[in-house]
């Protein structure tokens, strides 16, 4: 509880008047991943940002699939958590960008910053941010395996990169997005911990009787 209101603050300090100093200390951070510019890297970064939607309907979809294949209702449910996270993930990041309405870098900076790809909405928390570790949560909850937690936190970390390059998104954006993402597929993991456990317990009653 103290946690949650600490950072309830930081992010009140950052958006309001009183938070020059962080929103400036955003820009200081910004501008080098900014500048930074090569004709590889404005190609690479677009498509990471791109892979974001078709890798987070990828994942649930090819696992539901392999469920399905091999007749495991476990791997099916795995799924359909996996998709409801993604959801909440989705819903909670688009309700605080309408609610604290944050335009981009390259809205309040001209100066500094251009749009140079995919920058519509509002900037705060990051969608893409929020969607990329969402899914790369669930894939490491689900599958504690080194061989997918890197791989999935990996790619995360680039499309955050990324989104910082195209100059659509302040680190704090990002910050608060894989928060968001990470704790709606935290949320659906420990939820559906308790649903199989009441499954489970149901089934053991029944074979009682």
């Amino acid at each position: 509880m103290q946690i949650s209101k600490r950072f309830i603050f930081f992010l009140f300090a950052l958006l309001s008047g009183s938070g020059i100093r962080a929103q400036n200390l955003d820009v200081r951070l910004l501008r080098p991943i900014f500048d930074d510019r090569t004709n590889f890297k404005d190609h690479f970064f677009k498509a990471d940002a791109q892979s974001v939607e078709f890798i987070n309907i990828l994942a649930p979809v090819g696992i539901f699939a392999a469920g399905y294949i091999h007749h495991d209702g476990r791997l099916e449910r795995d799924a359909a958590f996996i998709a409801g996270a993604y959801a909440v993930s989705a819903l909670l990041t688009q309700s605080a960008k309408a609610i604290i309405k944050r335009a981009r870098p390259f809205e309040t900076y001209p100066q500094f910053f251009t749009d140079r790809y995919d920058g519509g909405g509002y900037s705060f928390p990051s969608g893409h941010g929020s969607a990329a570790f969402c899914t790369a949560t669930s894939l490491s909850l689900y599958f504690r395996r080194w061989y997918v937690i890197f791989p999935s936190y990996l790619w995360a970390s680039s499309v955050a990169w990324a989104r910082m390059y195209q100059g659509v998104h302040y680190p704090t954006d990002l910050l608060a997005g894989a928060v968001l993402g990470a704790g709606s597929a935290w949320a659906g993991w420990l939820i559906q911990r308790s649903y199989e456990k009441r499954r489970a317990n149901r089934q053991i009653a029944i074979s009682l009787y």
